[in-house]
């Protein structure tokens, strides 16, 4: 059962046009407006950084402790960026007490697949390099995606993994996506992953469906979110399945009555602050 709160936020989506029909650099200037009308918590330090030439945003909160949490925005990989994520980010400092390396990667159709995982992965053998671990890959949806292959590309680099409502499968193949579509049209899926992949291989290429990875048991501990009315949560939910049964230490959590993208809008969603704080004890326990 949809929470009240989700059901009107999946009635107000019902109104928008479907994202392919929309014009994306619009798309993305609203979202930004939308965005900077928000309420922000003040965060210690808050910069722009080049990190060997992808551009990154650092929040450095209060008191930090050692550590870095690289965080991949979601967004499907074509929309959203450090801008739209700033709230969430400055919130994800302050909580973890860890600083946060928003990274602004490359994003399709002016740069496919594997520009955006290149940039993740380049940002935090920056961080490692320059700001000393221990390092956490953090994302959301799309930015799931990003950083769980960041971990896999460079077993070792990560001390923890953090992925709220992963977007893994280009092949829809879960029957969540039947069951649970509720606010989120699995056509919406099918073509973020046709902006995103440059080829049609690109969908078999682990670097785009981590799933396909043959290298899920190097992953460090591991949390994984999914939400009841996303049809992404059977992905989610298969990926934590998997990682428990080659012996990675891997945290699963459903929360009920929930829709996709509900962990950024703590104003509309109940949920999002305790999710906010149960990744920030995570963080606290494995970084």
């Amino acid at each position: 059962m949809l929470f009240p709160e989700a059901r009107r936020a999946v009635e107000a989506y019902a109104g928008e046009p479907p994202v392919w029909e929309v014009d994306v650099t619009a798309a993305r200037e609203a979202a930004r407006l939308t965005a900077a009308a928000e309420p922000r918590e003040d965060v210690a330090e808050v910069r722009d950084i080049d990190a060997d030439g992808v551009p990154c945003r650092l929040y450095v909160p209060a008191g930090a402790r050692p550590g870095v949490v690289v965080h991949a925005h979601g967004g499907g990989f074509v929309f959203n960026d450090v801008d739209v994520h700033d709230a969430t980010v400055r919130r994800l400092a302050n909580r973890s007490g860890l600083a946060v390396l928003s990274v602004d990667y490359r994003r399709p159709p002016e740069h496919r697949f594997p520009a955006a995982p290149d940039d993740v992965s380049t940002a935090g053998a920056w961080a490692e390099r320059t700001l000393g671990g221990p390092l956490v890959a953090h994302g959301d949806s799309a930015g799931g995606n990003l950083a769980l292959v960041a971990a896999l590309r460079d077993p070792g680099r990560f001390a923890a993994v953090v992925l709220i409502y992963p977007f893994l499968d280009p092949t829809a193949g879960f029957e969540s996506y039947r069951t649970a579509a509720d606010g989120f049209d699995p056509r919406e899926a099918a073509w973020y992953w046709q902006q995103y992949a440059a080829t049609p291989a690109d969908l078999d290429h682990p670097d785009l469906a981590p799933l396909r990875s043959d290298r899920l048991g190097t992953l460090p501990p591991t949390l994984v979110v999914t939400a009841e009315h996303d049809p992404l949560h059977g992905e989610g939910e298969e990926l934590a399945r998997r990682l428990a049964g080659l012996g990675v230490e891997v945290t699963a959590t459903r929360y009920l009555g929930q829709v996709h993208g509900f962990w950024r809008h703590p104003r509309v969603f109940p949920a999002a602050e305790p999710l906010m704080r149960q990744v920030a004890g995570f963080l606290t326990q494995h970084s």
